[in-house]
């Protein structure tokens, strides 16, 4: 299906039908790999209702023609590490996009890059590091991506997707703490999740010299990497990983003010307010919940993101009101590779690019710079 943004009225018009949609050309086992929460789901849940929570309050009689004219989104410039960004987003790191359209990261990369947003590339890809960096520096040499990664139980793989990651111009890493082990999600265990035999973690099976190979009809590089995640990573193996390349360390997982801090004190330079998109603890606090006390906590020390729940651009809005200074976006994504690959991508992160815009002339915000906390009226409890 090819999606062509405001030609078709059949065409969805917002990210809830994009995911119904998706439904229609995804495999019962893709679509619950995707969109499953561990456990009860209650923090997948609540990641979206935090938003729902959250309400706006609107400035009036502000001129926001610099923002929005009525035909024409203007300018939401921002940057991240010093890095031009066209809008405040990143694609959050997914694994197995090929599932849902066979042109999988290559294609998201395609779309972040064309919309001058960022991507993260999960070390679970099934489009490789170089396979991405290539596709995109032919025709967006400046694109921002970054690379997703563990710190493994064999050091030497952790050191080698680093070293690739570095040579195939990835401007930082990002680290994500929040797994010491996987869960299980219940609904994957139940559908025997495997990958087809003519996939595989592109940046696990080009590694030279590991003896890592994907057994046919089942998920053997899954279970490798699963195996390979390290339970006793501490603070102290930040340095390691520092040590490897010159790229800035971005921590992916904190929802505690006290991590946040440290992570300032081991040197990260921006840090990911998330709780893997509900897919670990059950029950953890929802990541907008969490930001609040997290930015008065590093007090401009780094650059604060969050990811989890956000399904349209007032959630941006809310996102930023509250300190962050851009978010990721995940399972949308999906949804939007599944339906019209890279089109439908790029028409996923220009509806919220509409919406964010539409919300900030609403809002009274003529500029990001204008978004600020007396936006909001956080609920009572």
């Amino acid at each position: 299906m090819t999606v062509v943004p405001n030609s078709d009225r059949s065409q969805p018009i917002n990210l809830f039908e994009y995911e119904k949609l998706a439904k229609e050309h995804l495999s019962q086992m893709t679509l619950d790999y995707y969109s499953s929460g561990a456990w009860d789901e209650i923090t997948l849940r609540d990641n979206r209702a935090a938003f729902e929570r959250v309400k706006l309050l609107p400035r009036i009689l502000v001129d926001v023609s610099d923002v929005y004219d009525g035909l024409r989104l203007r300018n939401l410039t921002t940057s991240i590490l010093g890095q031009p960004l066209q809008l405040p987003l990143l694609i959050a790191p997914m694994a197995f996009q090929c599932l849902a359209h066979p042109d999988g990261e290559v294609a998201t990369a395609l779309a972040a890059a064309s919309a001058g947003v960022g991507m993260v590339l999960s070390t679970m890809a099934t489009k490789s590091i170089e396979e991405v960096a290539t596709a995109c520096d032919d025709k967006f040499p400046n694109s921002l991506r970054w690379f997703q990664l563990y710190i493994h139980k064999d050091r030497e793989l952790t050191r080698a997707l680093v070293e690739k990651a570095y040579k195939a111009g990835y401007k930082a890493l990002c680290l994500t703490v929040d797994a010491p082990v996987l869960v299980e999600l219940e609904r994957v265990r139940r559908n025997e999740f495997a990958l087809p035999p003519d996939l595989h973690l592109a940046n696990l099976a080009t590694i030279s010299g590991l003896d890592i190979s994907h057994e046919k009809g089942e998920s053997g590089l899954f279970t490798y990497f699963a195996q390979q995640l390290n339970p006793e990573v501490t603070w102290r193996d930040l340095e390691w990983l520092e040590s490897l390349s010159p790229l800035p360390l971005v921590i992916k997982g904190i929802l505690r003010p006290d991590d946040a801090v440290r992570a300032v004190e081991y040197g990260a330079k921006a840090i990911v307010v998330s709780n893997h998109g509900g897919r670990q603890l059950d029950g953890a606090i929802a990541s907008l919940d969490a930001l609040a006390e997290i930015v008065a906590a590093v007090d401009g020390k780094i650059e604060i993101l969050l990811d989890g729940g956000i399904r349209r651009g007032t959630d941006i809005l809310k996102a930023l009101a509250l300190g962050a200074k851009a978010v990721l976006i995940g399972r949308p994504i999906l949804w939007g590779l599944a339906v019209g690959g890279q089109i439908g991508v790029s028409h996923v992160i220009s509806l919220l690019q509409d919406e964010l815009n539409l919300g900030m002339a609403l809002s009274g915000c003529a500029k990001l710079q204008d978004i600020d906390p007396s936006l909001l009226a956080l609920p009572r409890f």
